[in-house]
């Protein structure tokens, strides 16, 4: 293993810190860094971009002043955190070979990391819950999701990540470690760093579990609830014409909530269970769970919300004829 030669260790005792940990690019591919980093960087210009021209149009364009895109603003600016977090140490890896991370600088991102992954997590279920009462209660769907209330409840998602979280880092800072000091990705997550140390983990283990299925668990079926009460709404309703509009308002939501959980579920099965998944599958698997999501959100509701569209359209036309 290569250890860098400015990593050194604190000691305290029988306690054993590193300064420093070492992150890991795409395991055997090393040699191809530079050209793995062209589509990283389209994922990630595609990302920062999107998300911004969302954000621009919903807050330019009046009639999108409206629950389901203040819900697609809070999911956009969390994918861009997302991006901001991630981009710096896997392009310095890939660009520079810079894998050194200061062990404090390496819970942070962690922190913010797990954080901003819970955070889109509740996001997507607010967007369910908006999604189902737009198609069950459409008549008192802006009296009930007024902007007071979907304000509150983004402070809601935003506490409920920041708080149940906050222990993480406490619980990592406490153990020991003993010469492992490489992680298996270009960022840092919590059953990474913890499977490093020499120390029982079963507090990290249970605690970093019971956090997972309480928050991100419980969204997942919350969404899926909500799926159920919408179809039983829509099979109700008159025409089948009104069933496929219903419905069409819901794709693009689907696709995020699909694109966000299938890699999520992945890799925290890979992490617990997946000790004899080759490194590499691991490392593809943490790359579209953080980068893809991002990139993909902005288009999905590009392409499928017309109103996003036309709003879109109408922007770029007013800046042609200013040229002109």
């Amino acid at each position: 293993m290569e250890h860098d030669s400015h990593t050194t260790w604190e000691f305290n005792g029988s306690f054993y810190q590193p300064s420093a940990l070492l992150m890991m690019g795409i395991p055997g591919l090393e040699a191809l860094h530079h050209w793995i980093s062209i589509p990283f960087c389209a994922l990630y210009l595609t990302a920062l971009l999107g998300n911004c021209v969302i954000l621009f149009i919903i807050k330019k364009t009046q009639s999108l002043h409206e629950p389901m895109y203040y819900f697609l603003s809070m999911l956009a600016v969390t994918d861009l955190g997302l991006v901001l977090c991630t981009l710096p140490t896997t392009l310095g890896i890939f660009w520079f070979n810079i894998r050194r991370i200061g062990f404090d600088a390496c819970l942070t991102q962690m922190y913010f990391i797990h954080i901003l992954s819970f955070i889109e997590s509740s996001v997507l279920l607010a967007m369910a819950f908006d999604r189902f009462i737009a198609i069950s209660r459409p008549l008192r769907h802006s009296s009930i999701l007024t902007k007071s209330t979907v304000m509150k409840i983004g402070l809601v998602i935003i506490l409920r990540s920041m708080v149940s979280l906050l222990p993480i880092p406490f619980l990592l800072k406490r153990l020991t470690y003993c010469g492992k000091i490489e992680l298996s990705h270009s960022f840092c997550f919590h059953p990474d760093i913890m499977n490093l140390a020499c120390a029982d983990i079963k507090v990290n283990v249970f605690y970093g579990m019971i956090i997972l299925l309480s928050t991100v668990g419980m969204d997942f079926v919350f969404i899926v609830l909500s799926y159920i009460l919408i179809i039983k709404t829509v099979i109700g309703l008159a025409t089948k014409e009104e069933c496929l509009k219903a419905l069409n308002t819901c794709v693009s939501h689907i696709c995020a909530v699909l694109v966000f959980f299938i890699p999520m579920i992945g890799l925290s099965m890979i992490h617990r269970f997946g000790k004899n998944v080759p490194p590499l599958v691991n490392a593809l698997v943490a790359y579209t769970y953080l980068i893809i999501p991002p990139a993909l959100n902005p288009i999905i509701y590009s392409i499928k919300s017309s109103q996003i569209r036309e709003a879109l359209l109408r922007a770029l036309r007013r800046k042609t004829e200013s040229e002109w």
